[in-house]
């Protein structure tokens, strides 16, 4: 399994290495580690070092911030391997898109500071759009940030956060402006700790993806220093959301391949040992035919994925072919773990098979990133025109 194929024109012999390095560190750290993380609701925080001390969070951080200087195809490798050994828990997916906001609107101040430390997993990052109240429209944010002196006084909830408990350092959607729609919208970045009038939710509990912490926060009169806003002015927030949600969108089919890889994997392997009628259930023509299906449709999405991050290291991925990209896969992933854990029988429908526990974590990524709903009317757009 791999996300690298033989016409992958992004890929370097840097990120060959890389790939094997990470594909180690996941089957040793992260896989005897999947089913206590799921029952504890949270990634242990000692993990998060030991990514960081490995590197595998710094591939697109330049070298003077802490990072290793690379692309953003480095980050896309650690995502592939996470996935590819059956984890969708460990929240580095949210920390590689807090790590380009800074990168691409923080001041040189704001790298040095938070960079090194989320590279190493000192600090855990998470980003904070959505609102009881709002989902995909984060136009319509409800939570501000009014200017007290040298600060900002932060107002409002969010929900559905992941990293939720764990994160150290959030960057929150905020109206700087409550009077100009979407151009009043701001990033402020949250150091929780010892933030007054900052309190993290309970745990939720979701179908799936359990081993991840996703909470609501809420933000009462949490005074934030102006040094604090991403980018050089306010009003800015909407557009930046825009320009990295390509990149946000791209990770959940990355995500979403890797998912898909490790089930076919799980699947053969299974079909290979059990018997039924006398014979192994691999060697009925349904099981062949639905895993032939499957294998196709994860080399059509492995393709696209590979074109889109060559697109994204060349400056030129869009956000309707992004759009595309998290469509296309998150409905692909759902489809195969549905054909997979059919061929499981009953025991699809326990919890020990990890097939059970893809199956619901990958039900949100059709949701998350924007619903696909909201991807096919922006693909749709770039048509009409």
């Amino acid at each position: 399994m791999s996300l690298i194929t033989p016409t992958s024109s992004w890929v370097s012999e840097e990120h060959q290495m890389f790939a094997e390095m990470a594909n180690r560190f996941m089957q040793d750290e992260l896989v005897p580690n999947i089913e206590r993380w799921t029952e504890n609701g949270v990634v242990d925080r000692a993990f998060w070092r030991k990514a960081g001390d490995m590197g595998l969070m710094a591939g697109a951080i330049t070298e003077e911030h802490g990072g290793v200087g690379g692309g953003m195809g480095f980050d896309a490798l650690t995502m592939y391997a996470q996935t590819s050994h059956g984890d969708s828990g460990w929240g580095y997916a949210i920390q590689s898109i807090v790590i380009h906001y800074i990168t691409a609107y923080g001041s040189e101040d704001q790298k040095l500071k938070w960079l090194p430390k989320l590279a190493s997993g000192e600090m855990v990052g998470a980003l904070a759009m959505t609102e009881p109240g709002t989902g995909s429209d984060v136009q319509s944010i409800r939570t501000t940030a009014e200017k007290n002196g040298n600060s900002y006084c932060l107002n409002g909830s969010k929900i559905f956060i992941t990293n939720g408990q764990s994160a150290d350092l959030i960057l929150v959607a905020a109206k700087t402006d409550k009077t100009q729609g979407s151009k009043g919208v701001s990033l402020v970045a949250v150091e929780t700790q010892g933030a007054d009038g900052f309190r993290k939710g309970r745990n939720l509990k979701k179908l799936g993806m359990k081993s991840n912490d996703t909470a609501e926060l809420f933000f009462e009169d949490v005074k934030v220093p102006m040094t604090n806003l991403i980018g050089a002015e306010e009003g800015q927030g909407f557009y930046q959301m825009m320009r990295q949600l390509p990149w946000e969108r791209l990770t959940i089919a990355i995500g979403a391949l890797g998912a898909i890889d490790f089930a076919i994997a799980e699947t053969v392997k299974y079909t290979q040992e059990r018997k039924a009628f006398g014979q192994r259930v691999m060697d009925f023509q349904n099981t062949r035919f639905k895993l032939a299906e499957c294998k196709t449709k994860a080399e059509v999405l492995r393709s696209f994925v590979n074109d889109c991050i060559a697109r994204l290291e060349a400056g030129t991925l869009d956000a309707s072919t992004a759009s595309m990209a998290k469509y296309w896969g998150s409905e692909v992933q759902n489809e195969i773990m549905h054909e997979c854990l059919q061929l499981f029988g009953g025991y699809g429908f326990m919890m020990e098979y990890p097939i059970a526990r893809l199956y619901a974590d990958a039900r949100v990524q059709m949701i998350y990133g924007g619903t696909n709903e909201i991807m096919k009317e922006l693909i749709a757009r770039s048509l009409d025109t």
